[in-house]
């Protein structure tokens, strides 16, 4: 008898049967890929992705013996020898991954060629004795290249496919292994049940609305959205200005849709965790917890509310993995880099995106320089999985000519244009040149305003301008999350009670701060910047029209980042031809002259090519894909600011413990990102020491950390012996 897997028992008729695994794996594996009409191939995947273990050496590894044995490129090899060509290669791909990570196709050295070319592996023939090989010849994948991007297509294909294998493997191995715990899986409630609480929720919330103008627009956005979900699965656009309630709006379409098409799951991606958590938490409260899932590299359920009992927090801690829950909410990275990576723990989720709805919110912030192979994977999963995506924004950024015909987005909204001018809560001006003796000036003519510029440094020059002159706040990255919540609170009791009150923010304000000033000063940047910045002005509508006024600094350090100075000039193209450089003709002209400005930068890493340069012989660099698709580089340190007595206990604990993992979380509100130069400045100078290997604590208290600017970007001058701010 051959095993699969063993146990603590010495009885071997407890141990896993290897053709129970093979065939439990093979009929999970199946079920997922029946999605995208890839069952039959699903199926062979998981027949023979461990026939490897028939051999007498992984046997004799299961009774104890201290050897490595290579199990999976076995079913890789017998795959490629029994069907060949198309078939056997996917195949190929698929099962020498199953463990490690889809290989590049690499060469007779290194990768998926290196190890199909093993001329020692163990015998495994027994197999033939339990297992039959199905016969393939007539199934060949349906699909629909885009763009003409057949290689990519194929590549994606046998992303989802190594999906279902890999998620059907960790089920099936889990069920034998910690059934306790594969019971918690897959117990939510319906959607049906879900859609009732939405509807319950939204009926309270529209009964009790003031009847005025603004909030019969509301609902007409809602009412337009449960309409369009009627339509067939596609992708779709969703232009709503803010204030409109998209998100509910947005969600209300996607349940409706999802019921009326039978879809499987809700997706909502978003580009910055301050607002992901807005977003979950709305969710949670109007669906459960346990049918919410929020997904991030920061986020641990079992610290996230009281609310979240240990069973909870296990099935969520569950879920997390490979997205089988009723509503997932994300981030872009996420999202986007599961879809090109190659290791198993993050693509076992994709094939739970087949038939389902996307939301991309604010989807004006996809990376523009991974524009195009975010677009090719989004219209990937419409045309050969079966899924709806929704790009959601008040700026809708011109994709037309970047998609294929057949993915071109339908508009939800009967008339974005008049919601605009409904919504319109402001006036733009255009002031050219300022310098920060003039800029200041300005600022301190009003009683309440914001200002928000490109770097950090201009931030805090221009605060150390104005900070005498009453309630001044500067918010920057420079600052602990909790920090800037302390003041971001103190900055809206401020403005609630009509005192003076002045800010000097960089652009992390505009990602969703629930923020209202009457006059905002924005340094000319990308039109959608603006927009967001816009949306700080006047938010609650408490005026006709609050005022935003653009400018450009003259100051050196007030001039931006090279990517930032290509926008911005773009913006000011706009302005300089547009009377509201902020209606919605004028963001789409933005958009136009920006794709078209970048032209092969909107894939500066090459992904696209990566998967067409050697399509003939289906070989993909699936590795190095991977490594090059990284929306956020990888060149920062998180360094923790013990800013109050909470974090310091937390970092006692934590000196106490050896840093488990249950403190992550916790730790996310007192942490800076700084770039590895400056990081290995402060380690020179001894102002951070390290907790194991892997965070890193601020000391040195103010002559490092400040309540008005936060970390004090310092250097260390050895000729001098001093400490310096840059």
């Amino acid at each position: 008898m051959y095993h699969a897997h063993s146990t603590d028992d010495s009885d071997k008729n407890n141990w896993q049967f290897l053709k129970v695994h093979l065939e439990n794996v093979a009929n999970i594996s199946s079920r997922f890929a029946l999605d995208f009409n890839a069952e039959r191939l699903g199926y062979v995947g998981g027949l023979l992705h461990d026939i490897g273990k028939y051999s007498p050496e992984f046997q004799r590894r299961l009774s104890g013996a201290n050897i490595r044995v290579d199990h999976s490129t076995a079913g890789a090899k017998e795959s490629g020898t029994f069907y060949g060509g198309f078939q056997g290669r996917i195949l190929e791909y698929i099962i020498t991954g199953h463990h490690g990570g889809l290989l590049n196709y690499g060469s007779a050295e290194s990768g998926l060629l290196e190890r199909l070319s093993k001329p020692d592996l163990p015998d495994y023939s027994a197999y033939k004795n339990e297992i039959s090989i199905p016969d393939l010849k007539d199934i060949r994948p349906c699909l629909t290249p885009i763009n003409k991007r057949m290689g990519f297509s194929i590549s994606f294909y046998i992303r989802m496919l190594f999906s279902c294998l890999v998620d059907a493997d960790f089920l099936d191995t889990e069920g034998f292994m910690s059934p306790d715990k594969s019971s918690l899986r897959g117990q939510y409630e319906s959607f049906d049940t879900l859609s009732r609480k939405f509807d319950d929720h939204m009926d309270a919330m529209l009964s009790t609305a003031e009847d005025n103008p603004i909030n019969r627009y509301r609902r007409q956005i809602y009412e337009q959205c449960k309409e369009k979900a009627e339509l067939p699965p596609q992708m779709f656009s969703l232009t709503v200005p803010t204030g409109g309630g998209k998100t509910l709006s947005s969600m209300a379409f996607a349940l409706a849709h999802l019921k009326k098409h039978n879809l499987n799951r809700i997706f909502y991606v978003i580009p910055y965790t301050s607002i992901i958590e807005q977003n979950a938490d709305v969710f949670r409260k109007i669906f459960g917890n346990q049918n919410v899932l929020e997904h991030h590299s920061n986020y641990d359920p079992k610290n996230e509310t009281s609310e979240n009992t240990d069973l909870v927090a296990d099935k969520l801690k569950l879920s997390s993995e490979n997205w089988d829950i009723p509503i997932v909410v994300t981030t872009n990275v996420q999202f986007f880099e599961s879809l090109f990576s190659n290791r198993v723990s993050r693509c076992r989720k994709l094939h739970n995106l087949s038939r389902s709805v996307i939301i991309l919110d604010e989807a004006q912030m996809l990376p523009t320089g991974f524009l195009k192979p975010c677009l090719a994977a989004l219209s990937e999963l419409v045309v050969n999985y079966g899924s709806t995506v929704v790009i959601c924004t008040a700026t809708q950024p011109n994709l037309n000519g970047l998609l294929d015909e057949r993915v071109r987005p339908v508009e939800i909204m009967h008339s974005p244009q008049e919601l605009y001018k409904v919504f319109r809560r402001v006036h733009v001006t255009d002031l050219g040149d300022l310098d920060d003796a003039d800029l200041s000036a300005r600022l301190m003519a009003h009683n309440q305003v914001l200002c928000i510029v490109n770097t950090r440094k201009h931030a805090q020059k221009l605060f150390e301008q104005i900070a005498e002159s009453g309630n001044c706040y500067h918010l920057s990255a420079r600052m602990c999350p909790v920090h800037r919540r302390k003041q971001l609170k103190e900055i809206k009791e401020l403005l609630r009670t009509g005192a003076e009150c002045r800010v000097i923010s960089t652009q992390l304000i505009e990602a969703g701060v629930d923020i209202d000033f009457p006059t905002v000063y924005r340094a000319m940047a990308g039109v959608d910047s603006v927009c967001q910045a816009g949306g700080r002005c006047n938010r609650e509508g408490k005026m006709d029209f609050g005022e935003v006024f653009v400018f450009r600094s003259t100051e050196e350090y007030g001039r931006a980042t090279h990517w930032q100075n290509r926008v911005a000039e773009i913006g000011r193209m706009i302005f300089d031809e547009s009377d509201d450089p902020l209606s919605l003709p004028a963001v789409d002209r933005y958009f136009e002259k920006l794709y078209s400005y970048e032209d092969d930068g909107l894939d500066n890493k090459r992904i696209l090519l990566s998967f067409e340069e050697r399509l003939k012989s289906i070989a993909f660099p699936f590795e190095d894909v991977a490594g090059r698709f990284n929306l956020i580089e990888d060149n920062t340190r998180d360094v923790i600011i013990p800013y109050d007595e909470n974090a310091r206990s937390i970092i006692k604990d934590i000196e106490r413990a050896g840093f488990p993992g249950r403190y992550v979380r916790s730790l996310q509100g007192y942490t800076v990102s700084i770039y590895l130069e400056e990081f290995r400045h402060l380690e020179k100078t001894n102002a951070i020491s390290s907790i194991g290997d892997r965070f890193f604590v601020l000391r040195g208290g103010e002559d490092f950390y400040s309540e008005n600017i936060g970390l004090l970007n310092r250097k260390y001058n050895l000729d001098e012996n001093s400490l310096f701010i840059i």
